[in-house]
């Protein structure tokens, strides 16, 4: 059963950020998403973690692209006990204006056909009290609002901290992780914890062999738990993640709320969605795991 997003009085209605890609990169109609995302999750099963889970690395194309390889991301969510997770911090990178090395949106919901999903304010507070996020008032930024359809069809009712990361350098994705594990940690929900999420696609338009060896190294990294290493190898581009700086910012803030594994839940690239080898784009889900 399709479990929404709150419902604010009618004078917050106003302060939304729109969907900017329903009915395209994924269905605009409720029901057709719901039963999307359902299908989805069907064909996966959990993995044993082994541990409990902090943190998800999932992609963020088009669903039916990279819908699949997300949905091994979002099933170890489902199998997570409800009531688990009650806030969700969205790491994105920017791929159209630049809006500063840190940046959230001005609005007090997102939307979805799925419902309007509240920003978690005091969370976002507690962020800024540490570093400086420039507020947007209009994005197109599709890879933070892609992951919200599943997050609300597993979840349900959660707060938001969708944090867009302009500046994918080393330095600023470890200052990044370092002030949301504090965020986190001096902001506990007795009703659920929060988990960290960091939307990337890996390499894009090379042939299908050439991408499967670059996005190799980017998944080495991950599993290594090494999110240094991983940022070198991006800045020194011997590898290609287009949301490689929200990973590391992920991997450095779960690692400091306890995680010390990093799960490999599934790989494909868009070759093997469309059969055209010839120019693909590479897709990751990963779990961080404390154990």
């Amino acid at each position: 059963m399709l479990r929404r997003g709150s419902a604010p009085g009618s004078a917050a209605r106003t302060n939304v950020r729109r969907s900017v890609i329903a009915g395209s990169w994924y269905p605009g109609d409720s029901g057709e998403l719901r039963d999307t995302i359902e299908g989805l999750l069907a064909r996966v099963k959990p993995e044993p973690l082994g541990g409990e889970l902090v943190g998800l690395i999932a992609p963020h194309a088009g669903y039916m692209y990279s819908g699949q390889v997300a949905a091994y991301a979002y099933a170890q969510l489902q199998a997570a006990p409800a009531g688990t997770f009650s806030k969700v911090v969205v790491v994105s990178p920017v791929h159209r204006i630049y809006p500063g090395r840190f940046a959230v949106t001005d609005k007090a919901y997102y939307e979805t056909p799925l419902g309007l999903v509240p920003v978690d304010g005091d969370l976002i507070q507690a962020i800024e009290r540490q570093v400086t996020l420039n507020r947007v008032s209009q994005d197109m930024e599709h890879s933070l609002e892609i992951q919200l359809p599943f997050l609300q069809h597993v979840l349900g009712h959660f707060g938001l901290a969708p944090i867009m990361l302009g500046d994918q350098d080393w330095e600023s994705a470890m200052a990044l992780g370092r002030v949301l594990a504090q965020a986190i940690g001096v902001n506990p929900q007795p009703q659920g914890r929060t988990l960290l999420l960091a939307s990337t696609d890996l390499s894009h338009f090379h042939p299908y062999q050439v991408a499967v060896k670059l996005d190799q190294l980017v998944l080495d990294r991950i599993a290594a738990y090494d999110p240094e290493g991983l940022a070198r190898l991006l800045a020194m581009r011997k590898a290609e993640a287009c949301g490689g700086g929200p990973v590391a910012a992920i991997m450095v803030a779960a690692q400091e709320l306890g995680a010390n594994r990093a799960v490999i839940l599934k790989y494909m690239n868009s070759g093997d969605v469309t059969g055209d080898h010839s120019s693909v784009v590479g897709y990751a889900a990963a779990a961080l795991v404390s154990s």
